[in-house]
């Protein structure tokens, strides 16, 4: 795992941010156009949502950093290796598809990537083994990222997500015998407790979603 260059990346990123605006211009612009499902404060409402891209950004390595130290510490490492090395060449080498955007709001686009390749792969454990695979929940930070990045382009990174996920995983990838030995890792107490020193997972990103709310 090189999280050393995703951290520079996301440096440069920010430096380009600083002398250019971009980001801000681009959520300045959407703000009147968000769907009023995400709940963002009264005052500086532009603020949270920088914040929010940044810290969503800035979650891809932590995530990378965590899910690397468990696995080895775990054991778990050949089912977990797999999906971080998807999730990281999402930042080192995007698809062609992000090419259209610079600074943070490409990274915009490969953290969405990231995070949508580890929810997805999330959903696959839930449903065969009753848990996920990396105990981050990125749901609501996903759907506000999604219209942050636009309904048509999102939806086209996630047909990236999911090419992703059936190359690497699918239904007879989960009935190997193999695959059974990790149920019971997944779930012993080693396990939780090695996620639990890293609090960086449960982080909160300052933006919420009011899910029952009408369009």
């Amino acid at each position: 795992m090189n999280i050393a260059a995703l951290r520079e990346q996301i440096t440069r990123a920010h430096q380009h941010e600083t002398e250019t605006g971009q980001l801000k211009e681009q959520l300045v612009q959407q703000l009147p156009h968000l769907h009023p499902s995400i709940q963002l404060p009264e005052i500086d409402a532009q603020g949270a949502l920088t914040r929010f891209v940044g810290a969503y950004i800035e979650q891809v390595p932590e995530m990378l950093e965590a899910a690397n130290s468990v696995a080895r510490e775990a054991g778990i490492e050949s089912q977990i290796k797999p999906v971080l090395k998807i999730a990281e060449q999402y930042f080192l080498q995007p698809p062609a598809i992000t090419n259209t955007h610079l600074g943070l709001g490409c990274l915009l686009d490969e953290a969405y990537l990231a995070h949508r390749l580890v929810e997805e792969v999330n959903d696959l454990y839930i449903k065969h083994f009753n848990q996920p695979l990396i105990p981050l929940d990125t749901t609501v930070a996903n759907l506000i990222a999604h219209q942050l990045i636009g309904e048509e382009f999102a939806n086209q990174l996630d047909e990236v997500v999911h090419h992703s996920v059936d190359e690497m995983l699918n239904e007879e990838s989960f009935a190997l015998e193999s695959v059974e030995q990790y149920r019971d890792k997944l779930s012993s107490p080693a396990t939780g407790a090695a996620w639990k020193r890293w609090p960086c997972l449960s982080r909160q990103l300052g933006v919420g979603l009011e899910l029952d709310q009408s369009a």
